[in-house]
């Protein structure tokens, strides 16, 4: 860990170019010739990517960033913050720690926190960072975390993890195996250190397959922030064989939309019919889930077709995702189309359709953008429509 960037001078230098065009400054005359002008560009280019992921990082003085990639795959704050309230305890470790934002949140919920990182430089930073965010009951040890557990006689609440895809299976199916450190693997030897583990995974991990490879699974999150899922939290207890409950969370500027079910109970009864006066289109969070059928169940909102995934209703709600007032439903045919479409501006959205957004912007010369959102979709008759709304705020 090189210090020599803490010196004040440079640290101003830093803080005045955060968002600069790190390309242009490159090519310019190193004005610390003593220090490595490559670690400074990094700083300043790291910074900068934290400037909205994390803000507590951003404007706390001396903070000392690693890579702009480890900046980029690190835990936002807002998603960190949300995982620290799922659990709770005295004693929690963490097994991959990184640039430690999890568990910066999770000191807040648990006395005691373990911060392991295999990256010798990356622990020192951490360790240095939490000085300066003020965090006192965090310990930090740098090395493979299997040798600290294998080693140590303390049994923990909580074991967190966030193992990494190997290099060597891209292209593969992405599979809990196919990670280190590998969690299916060592399962029964964290049970002996902890009664309860939470997994945090990449969200394009199909969870019917997280599922093939775990057992005692009693929570699934799937989290997702401004509409894009960040990631998926399987939460596991020893011992535990009871359902499965799916939460979904899509965490916005102003409130969290929240929606939970059963895993497998067959007590969803969707209900299909024409489109209505409002149309609604749900989170990002919850089409991960899968949950189609216990939305319209839950919500009492009719679906347009079994596999269209779109509702709805002729009294507006509140819902969990993205409300519309249809304007009007075409039928997708030539005429209808050169009537209303052609050669307009409009947001596009297939759902259960056979062309793509792209094909159907060339065919019709449709520009991008404007106040209409078309949804070209199937309805329960199994026509092509196209509703054309606008969206309710």
């Amino acid at each position: 860990m090189n210090t020599s960037i803490l010196h004040p001078d440079i640290q101003e230098f830093i803080i005045r170019n955060t968002g600069a065009d790190i390309t242009k400054m490159a090519l310019q005359k190193n004005p610390f010739p003593e220090v490595d002008w490559i670690l400074i560009l990094n700083q300043i280019e790291a910074r900068s990517k934290a400037k909205d992921k994390l803000p507590t990082w951003f404007s706390t003085e001396n903070i000392l960033y690693p890579s702009k990639i480890s900046v980029e795959q690190t835990s936002s704050e807002k998603t960190a913050a949300y995982k620290a309230d799922l659990i709770s305890g005295e004693t929690l470790i963490d097994l991959t720690g990184g640039f430690g934002v999890d568990d910066y949140y999770f000191s807040k919920k648990f006395k005691s926190v373990t911060h392991c990182e295999i990256n010798d430089e990356l622990s020192l930073i951490v360790a240095h960072n939490f000085k300066k965010l003020e965090v006192e009951n965090c310990t930090f040890f740098s090395g493979d975390s299997i040798h600290l557990l294998q080693e140590t006689n303390q049994k923990f609440d909580w074991i967190y993890i966030d193992p990494s895809r190997r290099n060597d299976a891209k292209g593969k199916v992405f599979m809990l195996k196919d990670c280190l450190p590998n969690v299916p693997e060592l399962l029964d030897f964290y049970f002996k250190k902890a009664d309860s583990v939470l997994i945090k995974t990449a969200p394009l991990l199909d969870i019917s397959a997280g599922l093939s490879e775990l057992k005692n699974v009693k929570n699934i999150h799937i989290v997702a922030l401004e509409n894009e899922v960040k990631e998926l939290l399987f939460e596991i207890h020893k011992n535990y064989s009871g359902e499965i409950t799916l939460k979904t969370a899509n965490i916005l500027k102003e409130k969290t939309e929240s929606f939970e079910f059963v895993l497998g109970e067959d007590l969803s009864f969707p209900t299909y019919d024409l489109p209505e006066k409002y149309l609604y289109e749900a989170n990002s969070a919850i089409m991960k889930s899968g949950g189609f059928d216990e939305v319209s169940s839950n919500f009492k909102i009719d679906k347009l077709h079994k596999h269209s995934h779109l509702y709805t209703s002729k009294e507006l709600i509140d819902f969990p995702g993205r409300r519309f007032e249809v304007q009007k439903v075409i039928s997708y045919n030539k005429n209808e189309m050169k009537n209303e479409l052609a050669n307009q501006q409009a947001n596009i959205t297939t759902r259960n359709f056979p062309e793509t957004v792209e094909n159907i912007r060339k065919k019709w010369k449709i520009k991008n953008g404007g106040n209409l959102y078309c949804f070209f979709t199937t309805d329960v008759k199994d026509n092509k429509i196209v509703l054309i709304c606008t969206k309710i705020i």
